[in-house]
């Protein structure tokens, strides 16, 4: 017999431990079975398990679980990634707590060898968070983005690109992070709204002549100005074009050039230009041949490039002395304040500086174009569909990509240099040393480049280079291309992008035929979760509160693809309850003597009840099949919850009792057998969401009844695949008229305040022959479960009756002797009024543009859905005054 209650904290971990230790999480060796994959989006070795993971992985495994009992080979390929600067940082981090010394002071060797220790030690540890949330994940394919099989397919797709004049060394302007000393993608700057000034500046014409106004926000880069811009039809300056300023502080003459970047309507028409320290006077300074003056070091601190009493200054101090000068020069013309985007680093926090430098880059438009080819010819297509519009956006309008990162942790690049600065690349130090050889004719020293790759660099190779490449593997034959991605909008850039450019220009198909896009987990009131809100939920907390299964069936009901979650904990709670509801019922079914029964064929049962769940277990079986196979998660747990909750834990469970008591051996036999067959097939349907609540059920009911119907694990038993044949009309009619007959006569009496110990009679005014003989015949079950005293037939409904209609037979009952109609008229009218004072105000703020495009989003959602809320009780109430206005 079950225990009373199920309890995951002992029950968790125990199966997981025995699934892992089965081998069961690995694909079937069944050379027949068809190939189902996919690649966990690595997390960051430094990383826990936050919330996102949580909804993230929870998918995967719902849909690896499902492939898997569809009988398919299915894989789930995990793994970890390097995480170069996140990883440098928590190291460096550790190292200084405990007193020793920095990375530069150890050197890269010593520094390289403290991480993997670490590494050992503490990384990877969401890993086995990963464990604890059901993740069934085949742990014996483990990859990591640093193991020597990534690595030397990292090797050669650098080589060959560079050989291929995709990967190329340039000075360019990058984004610098003064806080790593290293360059970041694009991707990896967070532009944040801050308080600002503009400082005007006037710059003295050589000639004395008079003097040209320029405007900054960065003051301190003045330094570095090559150029004044002002536009070719400003007839302001027109007779100034050609001319030079004397830049003040530095001294340096610099020309007045004619440039459409220069707008006439903003501030006094001339900016400066500082070639080395600005995307957009990059460009300028390109157009016109202008020098480009790098004023910074690495750290973010003056060089000397700069006056000499501004060396070693650090950008923001130097900033204050430039104004200070200015003023003293008497040159400074006004101060304005301004609050601006300024790009900060996402992983550091300081302000990025645009920065020139020597990088590695990637020519992402040449890679872009078959990338783009293939979404719009739905080789891969993405869920929710108005994704591939972002995809697009990015791609058709993509730029060089940096790949090098003066970091020490990561990939190496695999580039050499020889004593006159020629550049060898090759997969080896043996190999580069024998091109250069061949170079110069004789042996010479080879210094490898310091720099290491963007850590999205091995992941876009993640989908084929886990599986083996560059060696032709039995995986990679099996398995590439994976069926489906699941991650995150924030990484459609990062990563997605990136994996479709190297997966089609490397293997020649696409990476995955179908990306998912994950919503973004929120708090109850739809604000987004971050720690400085202080709203943030820990799955692992969760897990520890309410199960693993609970959080799961949260997650996954949730997930909609057009919206994002608003989790809570009592909607955790709610579907633990769920659980248990399941479980009770299971317990119910075990003491009234279900178990399978030797030669049990659903086709063949006789009784209405038993036809009708057999039908309603089909359908769903159905939708759910297809749901899951559509990434529609919500739709398949709504689904089941509807089925096991209402269908069956509520419905038939109370109309079967009667038979389970009763004197008919051969009704209450096949009773018992339907039971228990829907329970089995409910375990199975239920199992991907609810793993491991499931497979408790599942190993609890294996040895009840003849013969014992299944062995193993419920994770590995088939799929049910169940007949259309065996949905009986017939049954739904004759049963669905006596649900409809009592839910209608309780909803009936919840809206009048008709009190539960009132027993009027259920009258049956109007009905079918076939109709009268159901309710006749199940009269004391409908009695007993609507609340009444009996069932009586009658000609017409007396006065004080609420008619209700259900499948077009008229029911009635007489309440007006149980209620004081006036008060309730006048409870309801007032609720009515008090929703649509309620409808109206929140029409009005949604009704306003100001407030619609003002407004967080969260807000703006959360009254649509207290309007709709208010419009539905509204209606309700309505329906129930509508029924007393029929009353005397």
């Amino acid at each position: 017999m079950l225990d009373k209650t199920f309890d995951p904290k002992t029950a968790e971990p125990r199966l997981y431990q025995e699934w892992e230790a089965s081998g069961a999480f690995a694909p079937t060796d069944d050379p027949n079975a068809e190939p189902f994959s996919i690649v966990i989006p690595p997390p960051n070795v430094t990383g826990s398990l936050h919330i996102g993971h949580a909804l993230n992985n929870t998918l995967q495994d719902v849909l690896i679980r499902f492939e898997r009992m569809r009988g398919k080979a299915a894989l789930w390929l995990p793994g970890t990634d390097h995480a170069g600067i996140a990883t440098q940082m928590v190291v460096e981090r550790k190292l200084a707590q405990e007193g020793n010394v920095g990375r530069r002071d150890l050197g890269r060797e010593a520094f390289v060898e403290k991480i993997w220790e670490w590494k050992a030690e503490s990384g990877g540890q969401i890993v086995n968070q990963l464990r604890r949330l059901g993740a069934s994940c085949d742990w014996s394919r483990e990859r990591f983005t640093l193991d020597e099989g990534l690595s030397a397919a990292v090797r050669k797709v650098f080589v060959q690109l560079h050989r291929e004049g995709l990967i190329y060394r340039d000075k360019r302007l990058v984004n610098w992070d003064p806080h790593f000393q290293t360059a970041i993608s694009d991707l990896e700057v967070e532009q944040k709204e801050v308080d600002g000034h503009y400082w005007h500046f006037a710059y003295p014409l050589e000639d004395g002549s008079g003097e040209i106004v320029v405007a900054t926000t960065r003051p301190e880069t003045m330094l570095g100005d090559t150029a004044v811009a002002v536009h070719p039809d400003d007839e302001r300056y027109a007779g100034l074009i050609g001319k030079n300023v004397r830049l003040p502080i530095v001294g340096r003459l610099i020309p007045i050039v004619a440039d459409e970047y220069a707008d006439p309507e903003k501030g006094s028409g001339a900016v400066k230009i500082t070639p080395a320290h600005d995307f957009n006077d990059f460009q300028v300074g390109k157009r016109h041949g202008l020098p480009m003056i790098n004023i910074l070091d690495d750290f973010g601190r003056i060089n000397d490039e700069a006056p000499e009493d501004f060396r070693g200054l650090d950008r923001f101090v130097a900033r204050k002395k430039v104004i200070e000068q200015f003023e003293a020069l008497e040159l400074l013309r006004g101060i304005e304040k301004t609050r601006h985007m300024v790009p900060h680093g996402d992983r550091s926090s300081v302000v990025v500086e645009p920065y020139l430098t020597d990088q590695w880059f990637v020519n992402a438009e040449v890679l872009a174009q078959p990338a783009i080819k293939a979404v719009e010819e739905g080789d891969t297509v993405f869920v929710p569909k108005h994704w591939e519009k972002t995809y697009f956006e990015w791609m058709r309008n993509i730029q060089p990509w940096t790949i090098s990162r003066q970091l020490w942790w990561g990939h190496r690049i695999p580039a050499w240099f020889g004593p006159d600065g020629a550049v060898f690349v090759e997969e080896t130090e043996e190999e580069a040393k024998a091109k250069a050889r061949e170079h110069y004719g004789r042996d010479e020293p080879l210094r490898q480049d310091e720099d290491v790759l963007d850590t999205w660099f091995s992941s876009a190779l993640w989908p084929f280079s886990t599986m083996g490449w560059p060696e032709q593997t039995s995986d990679l034959a099996r398995f590439y291309p994976t069926h489906t991605l699941i991650t995150g909008f924030d990484i459609i850039f990062f990563w997605v992008a990136r994996m479709m450019m190297q997966g089609l220009h490397f293997q020649g198909e696409v990476p995955f035929k179908r990306v998912f896009i994950n919503a973004l987990v929120r708090d109850a009131s739809g604000a987004k979760m971050s720690k400085s809100k202080g709203n943030v939920m820990d799955p692992l907390e969760l897990v520890d509160e309410f199960g693993a299964d609970a959080l799961r069936f949260t997650l996954t009901a949730m997930s909609g693809q057009a919206r994002d979650i608003k989790l809570s904990k009592q909607r955790i709670e709610g579907y633990r309850n769920f659980g248990t509801k399941l479980w009770n019922a299971t317990r119910f079914a075990l003491m009234n003597g279900c178990a399978r029964a030797e030669g049990f064929e659903p086709a063949q049962a006789k009784s209405a009840l038993n036809r009708w769940v057999i039908g309603e277990t089909v359908r769903t079986a159905q939708t759910v099949t297809k749901a899951l196979a559509d990434c529609g998660f919500d739709e398949a747990a709504t689904a089941l919850y509807r089925f096991i909750w209402n269908v069956f834990c509520d419905w038939y469970v109370e109309l079967s009792k009667p038979v389970l008591n009763g004197a008919d051996e051969a009704a209450r036999d096949e009773t018992r057998a339907t039971a228990a067959w829907v329970l089995d097939v409910i375990f199975k349907l239920l199992h991907p969401v609810m793993p491991f609540l499931t497979e408790e059920l599942w190993r609890q009911t294996a040895d009840l009844g003849a013969p014992r119907a299944h062995k193993g694990f419920l994770m590995t038993a088939p799929w049910p695949d169940l007949p259309e044949s065996l949905v009986d009309a017939a049954a739904d009619a004759e049963i669905g008229l006596i649900i409809d007959a009592i839910s209608e006569g309780r909803s009936v009496r919840q809206e009048l305040n008709v009190p539960p110990s009132a027993r009027p009679s259920l009258l049956v005014v109007e009905a079918t022959e076939g109709q009268g003989e159901v309710l006749r015949t199940n009269a004391p079950l409908i009695a007993q479960l609507l609340r009444v005293a009996d069932v009586s037939f009658v000609d017409a409904a007396p006065e004080g009756s609420i008619p209700y209609v259900v499948a077009g037979a008229t029911l009635a009952l007489p309440v007006a002797e149980f209620i004081d109609l006036a008060a309730e008229r006048a409870r309801l009218a007032k609720e009515v009024g008090g929703l649509s004072g309620e409808i109206e105000k929140i029409s009005k703020k949604l009704g306003n543009p100001d407030f619609v495009a003002r407004a967080p989003e969260e807000v703006v959602e959360e009254n649509r859905e207290r309007l709709a809320d208010a419009q539905a009780a509204k209606a309700k109430l309505e329906s129930a005054l509508s029924r007393l206005g029929g009353l005397a």
